[in-house]
């Protein structure tokens, strides 16, 4: 992979899609947590517990191991995205739902990844295999990237609400167009031994992604008995930041090994995003 594209090009990315976040953030996005408290809370439970939970399970049911369980549980750790608030649109979910938790879990994600990380790394490493773990300057660059940005986008927005407005469509397709162009770089950089870790861990990957929809799901349509706010948080879920894991297993630990199972789950969330979203709209026109 070039070295260009990890050291400048994907923090540069990272930042404009979170200044895209804060783009479409406003002050009540955070008053609507105080005033939807059960409704955020589950959705932060799901996002900030239950998935990397799931991560740690279906690591041990499907036998991942080493740099490939490393990258799967980086990836559970990472918030949602504006792709997750897109497609919250396009499920005629709650989007000020999903835009609060992509914020205020983008927010608390610089504290808890670094540690988290560190664990896994521990946890998973193999023995002839040391990998160190930057904590500090992991939880700095996580704050320039990820939360400056953002109060960058809300004070944009805040201003120049119109320009805000037309320009957060745009920041949602460049963040696609970034994740796809890093995983093309991670696959040639990869070569013959690709399709050997795709085999490996693919399994593990579709695995989460679904259980993890599911259980968002049951829990959410169980605790809300509110259909656009139990789809809301199927897809904050389900659809995480594969940018930010990538930043994370390319640029600070420079292991592209780790950025397989961000990569497959990056592209298959797509997927599974967009079968829910048909099922839904289908269930909308018929009900």
């Amino acid at each position: 992979m070039p070295p260009a594209l990890i050291e400048i090009g994907l923090p540069v990315a990272l930042i404009f899609i979170m200044a895209g976040v804060g783009l479409s953030l406003k002050p009540d996005d955070f008053k609507r947590v105080l005033l939807q408290p059960k409704s955020f809370f589950i959705g932060a439970f799901c996002q900030l517990a239950v998935l990397p939970l799931l991560a740690i399970a279906t690591i041990a049911i499907t036998g991942l191991t080493g740099e490939l369980a490393i990258g799967l549980f980086i990836l559970s750790l990472c918030p949602g995205g504006t792709t997750s608030n897109l497609y919250s649109y396009l499920a005629k979910g709650d989007v000020g739902l999903s835009v609060s938790l992509t914020a205020v879990v983008g927010f608390i994600t610089p504290f808890t990844l670094p540690f988290l990380a560190a664990w896994a790394i521990s946890h998973y490493g193999q023995n002839g295999n040391v990998i160190e773990f930057p904590i500090l300057k992991a939880w700095l660059q996580l704050i320039v990237v990820g939360v400056l940005p953002v109060l960058i986008g809300m004070s944009i927005n805040a201003k120049w609400p119109e320009f805000a407005k037309k320009a957060s469509p745009y920041i949602s397709w460049f963040s696609i167009a970034v994740l796809l162009l890093v995983i093309v770089s991670i696959c040639f950089k990869l070569g013959s031994k690709l399709v050997d870790y795709l085999i490996m861990a693919g399994p593990a990957v579709v695995l989460l992604n679904l259980i993890s929809m599911i259980a968002g799901y049951v829990i959410a349509a169980t605790l809300l008995h509110n259909d656009t706010q139990t789809r809301t948080i199927t897809l904050e879920v389900g659809l995480q930041n594969g940018t930010l894991a990538l930043l994370v297993t390319t640029s600070l630990l420079g292991n592209e090994v780790m950025s397989i199972a961000p990569s497959i789950y990056g592209l298959f969330m797509f997927i599974s995003a967009g079968v829910f979203t048909a099922w839904v709209i289908k269930k909308h026109k018929t009900s």
